[in-house]
Parts: structure tokens; sequence; C-alpha cells
């Protein structure tokens, strides 16, 4: 890698405002906002809307869509054949 062209990866705190779950982990994103984590030590923060712990998908509140009424209304559209 070149040295001064990449920008500084380190430890930021990301915090899910849906859920109110933060997560700790490296990422190159900064933030003039603070946050005291439980090992003592100060990181960045930054607010997301959503993640994994506040996502229907990951949480498996996803809504199922009716794929029955719309296999028979293609059939009664264009007849099974």
């Amino acid at each position: 890698m070149k040295p001064g062209i990449h920008p500084a990866y380190g430890p930021v705190v990301f915090r899910d405002s849906a859920s109110g779950t933060s997560f700790l982990t490296r990422s190159t994103m900064t933030s003039d906002k603070t946050v005291d984590w439980e090992d003592g030590h100060t990181y960045p923060v930054v607010d997301v809307e959503i993640s994994s712990a506040s996502h229907p998908y990951y949480t498996g509140t996803a809504r199922v869509l009716d794929t029955a009424g719309r296999v028979e209304r293609f059939e009664r559209r264009y007849g099974a054949r």
C-alpha cells in the first residue's frame, strides 16, 4: 500500500438509534462525538439508523409476501400450461 493516501483505520463505536445497541469495531469513519466504552477507553461514535440488531431480515420480523396469490393471479391471467 502506498503511504499517505489511505484514510486512518481505527476503532469506532456504531450506535443503532432504532434499537439502542452499540458495536465496537474498526472503520475508516470518524466522528466528532465520542463515547466512553466498557473497557474504559474513549472512542468516536457514529449513529446509524439501522443495523443488524434492528433490521427486519436479521431479527426475523420480515413480512412474508403472499406468493400463492401471485401465482394464482398469473395463472388466471395467462392460463396454466
